[in-house]
């Protein structure tokens, strides 16, 4: 699930809701590039123009784009042109900096400061930049000279609090953010920064406190306060839920706190939490959309409480004309109930809405799957692959199909390469990697993927257990992937479909059948609320 991006867009729509077009989308935008265009076309030399249009690409984050134009700028500019070589070197310091090259973006700072030594922003960025290198005694003393220049500084008070961090002062620290926040108490960015210090000391308790200040505080940073709430509770999700449940006790008709609270429970794979919130929501009016039936629709769909996820998509749908991916959901649960063909109808009603709905067609695959219809099941998620290509879940899928259904073997072993070769991230198990390179005979490569997830990786809620439980089913070991899921299931994974319902490419499979599954369902009950 891809928590993150569904959080920030159902979150209060009011307050997150952005009609205005972004600034590379704007006719303005792309009148100034082209006119910037045509006076380069007339003068390939025109370094100003260069540095004009490169300005304009780093005000897009089209940082290649940026930093071919600045570096046409420095090569044509003549040395005494020192008004555009000064900010030509800051501007590629800072396009350094956003592609994480800190030795070159330092580099082009001092480069700047050797045109204009006093000038104090250029003094932050390379403070900035030295930090990033681990230069921390560079860092400060760029950081001391701001702010005496500057008493009320606040990048310098929260660059000396990060400095004081890794000098492992944390009294110093403290005192710095602090002393920063105080200067802009009605920004919710204050609080943001403050809390990625508070993290940075080990302190995740504050660090979730000052995040959900933000919340409150103004509308403008709420993205990015839930975007780092939601990643910190990737790594401590006991932490973030406490305080989630601090903030409800003193401001218990805030609407927004039990959605946030619910939707992190339900991407932590605890649906019985997710569900009591998202009801005290609806029960007691604190808000009301569609997306909170579709939510709970989910939420009994993977505790596999069909009937009632299905009546919560009906109330969603009925909720609104934007319900294309309410249909694809009750596609999947009448799936799940046995009734593909009424699947393939709702399908279609959400197709008619959203053409190449990702979703749909996933949906619609595994409907033609179980009305036996392969190959149509193939040519549905080669299209779902078109608007979503690097989707591991889509290509594992297609690739089973390939493998088990069509007799397609060459064609499945190169999807599988695919995914195997594919720059996923090495902590995400959902990359299933592992599997690829079990399925084209890496075993060894295959076998350290999983043992590198379930040893060095935090299991917060027991998914990459899961999968470790996956993985050794297919792979046959029935004792290593008995000992996954009872872990999982002590760290809370609930999914009641995947693990007793769930057929396809990665599954557990197998393990269904032995005494230790069955015992194992039993000894958890309550966590699937049964």
């Amino acid at each position: 699930m891809k928590f993150t991006s569904i959080l920030l867009a159902a979150v209060l729509a009011t307050a997150l809701t952005a009609n205005a077009q972004t600034s590379a989308e704007s006719p303005m935008t792309t009148a100034v590039i082209r006119v910037y265009d045509k006076m380069i076309e007339e003068n390939p030399s025109d370094y100003e123009t260069y540095f004009a249009r490169a300005t304009e690409y780093y005000n897009q984050d089209d940082y290649i784009k940026a930093l071919d134009d600045v570096n046409h700028a420095l090569r044509y500019a003549p040395e005494n042109a020192r008004e555009v070589r000064f900010g030509a070197y800051r501007l590629r310091a800072s396009i350094n900096e956003m592609r994480h090259k800190y030795s070159d973006a330092l580099n082009d700072i001092n480069s700047a400061l050797a045109f204009n030594p006093e000038s104090y922003s250029c003094i932050q960025q390379r403070a900035n930049i030295e930090f990033s290198l681990g230069q921390y005694t560079n860092a400060k003393s760029d950081y001391t000279k701001l702010l005496r220049a500057f008493p009320h500084n606040q990048e310098a008070m929260f660059g000396l609090s990060r400095v004081a961090v890794k000098e492992n002062n944390i009294g110093i620290a403290n005192d710095y953010a602090d002393r920063a926040v105080d200067l802009f108490p009605s920004t919710a960015e204050s609080y943001i920064r403050r809390a990625s210090i508070r993290t940075m000391m080990g302190n995740v308790e504050g660090a979730v406190d000052d995040y959900i200040i933000a919340l409150t505080t103004d509308n403008s940073s709420n993205g990015k306060a839930l975007a780092a709430l939601v990643e910190l509770a990737n790594t401590n999700y006991p932490a973030v839920m406490n305080g989630l449940s601090r903030a409800i006790r003193q401001a218990p008709r805030v609407g927004m706190f039990y959605y946030i609270r619910a939707a992190i429970a339900e991407s932590h794979n605890n649906y019985t939490s997710a569900i009591s919130d998202y009801d005290k929501i609806l029960n007691d009016k604190l808000y009301s959309y569609a997306g909170l039936n579709s939510s709970l629709a989910k939420c009994f769909y993977a505790l596999g409480q069909y009937d009632t996820a299905l009546a919560n998509a009906d109330y969603a749908i009925s909720a609104t004309p934007d319900n294309a991916p309410y249909f694809a959901l009750k596609a999947n649960i009448l799936n799940a109930l046995g009734e593909p063909a009424e699947a393939l109808s709702n399908i279609g009603k959400a197709l008619a809405k959203e053409p190449g709905l990702v979703a749909a067609l996933d949906a619609k695959a595994d409907a033609q799957i179980a009305l036996g219809d392969v190959s149509g099941a193939s040519v549905t998620l080669a299209e779902a692959l078109l608007n979503d290509p690097l989707n591991s879940e889509l290509l594992m899928k297609r690739a089973w199909l390939c493998d088990t259904k069509l007799n397609q073997p060459e064609l499945a072993k190169s999807i599988y390469t695919k995914i195997a070769e594919l720059d996923s991230d090495p902590a995400d198990v959902k990359s299933l990697k592992g599997f690829a390179l079990a399925r084209i005979g890496k075993d060894a490569e295959a076998d350290s993927w999983i043992t590198s997830l379930l040893v060095n990786q935090p299991d917060t809620d027991g998914t990459i257990n899961y999968y470790g439980a996956c993985y050794y089913a297919e792979k046959g070991s029935m004792e290593k992937a008995a000992e996954c899921m009872e872990k999982a299931l002590e760290k809370g994974y609930a999914n009641y479909h995947n693990w007793v319902d769930a057929n396809g490419s990665v599954t557990v499979g197998a393990l269904r059948d032995t005494p230790q599954f069955k015992g194992y369902m039993s000894r958890f009950a309550s966590i699937f609320n049964r």
